[in-house]
């Protein structure tokens, strides 16, 4: 277990791959954990130094007090570049992490390579339904939302089809802490990048999932038309597209990065 201290809290990371290879970051989405990028980490330690870590008051990352802001996310990431001596690195992130990935790109570009912002958006719209959202999860813990989460993560057929790793994401989900999830999920409402990412001048690959309620392929086309020069793929997949439609989700992301 590796954990390094950042801004007065403490953030569990992994790393694979070779250690002088180019550097690869992962940030998971609201109730996952690092865990969320097994598809993707066996492929990429292949060719890179591949360093996932679990979000603040998520997985066996700490849980300091609520509630976050999406500055204090990004410079958790910076700061765990600094703990690695890492000058930069390619960074992608899925939801929370693709919010996190904006932020980046727009206060710290020279830390970033390249950057992937998968199923994420720059601004959630009204407050009213992560209030709610923050409300049953303070009365009820993560358990009192999770199978509606969970229809927004994957589409019927997949979860029909794939039951052991919908399993295994719920498992994440439940085990989430109920702080955690909260103060993340204010730094989600609070959120609105939309004027900031015309700012974003690394290279960027936007990914959407067709089937995705969350944050829907206008969202991410959004984002994709606002950021110089950024590419937008859609994958027929709900909101956690890389791993409903992993094996695409790869292929965009290795050439993505080979580049």
């Amino acid at each position: 277990m590796h954990v390094a201290p950042v801004a007065g809290t403490h953030l569990h990371y992994r790393l694979d791959g070779e250690p002088g290879a180019p550097v690869v970051l992962l940030s998971n989405s609201l109730g996952t954990t690092l865990d969320m990028w097994e598809p993707q980490a066996a492929l990429l330690a292949q060719r890179y130094c591949v360093v996932r870590y679990d979000t603040r008051g998520h997985g066996q990352s700490d849980v300091p007090p609520g509630p976050y802001a999406m500055d204090v996310l990004g410079r958790d990431a910076v700061a765990l570049l600094d703990h690695l001596g890492i000058a930069r690195a390619a960074f992608c992130g899925l939801s929370l992490g693709g919010m996190t990935g904006m932020w980046l790109g727009v206060h710290a570009p020279q830390r970033v390579s390249r950057l992937v912002l998968a199923n994420t958006a720059a601004h959630m719209g009204a407050p009213d339904a992560m209030n709610e959202r923050i409300a049953a999860v303070t009365a009820g813990g993560v358990a009192a939302i999770a199978a509606a989460v969970l229809g927004r993560w994957f589409t019927p057929e997949f979860a029909a089809r794939e039951p052991a790793r919908v399993a295994a994401v719920k498992a994440m989900l439940d085990r989430t802490p109920a702080a955690g999830y909260v103060a993340c999920c204010h730094a989600i409402r609070d959120m609105d990048q939309r004027a900031d990412i015309a700012r974003i001048g690394v290279p960027t690959l936007v990914v959407a999932g067709t089937h995705d309620p969350s944050t829907p392929p206008a969202a991410g086309r959004f984002l994709a038309e606002r950021i110089p020069g950024a590419r937008y793929v859609e994958l027929p997949a709900a909101h956690l597209s890389n791993i409903e439609a992993a094996s695409a989700f790869n292929a965009a992301l290795a050439a993505f990065l080979a580049e």
